[in-house]
């Protein structure tokens, strides 16, 4: 196996994966509406305080984003990875099926499930988890990521989603 072609194909996936996610959270913050936009946005599919999660998004995916650029504590990177995602299919993408031009969850998927792939094959050589000397990748690595990103996810609905209820039917007088 030339392993030098495998660093490199890991070094597109990571640098594609991160690339995506911080200009996804750039856009929360420079893009129509800026963060308050995007806080009404969170609001408005549940996710209260709405200027909360928008940081917590933001922060998240910048940091997540720099970090599998990087190939730095990878387990932790793809953890981010899978929560984000996790929380965006529950949120925004749930009950619209599987095609992402319907709205549906396949995007969300994907990216979850390819940081988690990058958490078992580890970063590559082109990283500073190995420059370092960091070793922490393989199946229970991944695994551990997937669960600890599920988790997080779930904490985050759990506490903080309160759907929209519509108002109480006013009596007619």
């Amino acid at each position: 196996m030339d392993t030098s072609a495998t660093d490199f194909g890991i070094l597109i996936v990571r640098v594609t994966l991160g690339g995506m996610l911080v200009i996804h959270a750039l856009n929360k913050i420079l893009g129509p509406g800026g963060l308050t936009g995007t806080a009404n946005w969170f609001a408005s599919i549940g996710l209260h305080p709405g200027r909360l999660h928008a940081y917590l998004a933001t922060t998240t995916e910048l940091g997540a984003g720099l970090l599998m650029c990087a190939g730095l504590l990878q387990p932790l990177t793809s953890a981010g990875f899978v929560g984000l995602m996790a929380v965006a299919a529950f949120t925004d993408h749930r009950g619209k099926g599987f095609f992402v031009f319907k709205g549906g969850w396949e995007y969300v998927a994907v990216v979850g499930l390819t940081a988690t792939a990058v958490a078992s094959t580890g970063p590559g050589r082109w990283s500073l988890d190995h420059v370092l000397g960091v070793a922490f990748h393989g199946i229970p690595w991944a695994i551990g990521s997937a669960v600890v990103g599920l988790t997080g996810a779930c904490v985050v609905i759990v506490a903080a989603r309160r759907p929209d209820r519509p108002a109480a039917e006013q009596p007619v007088t």
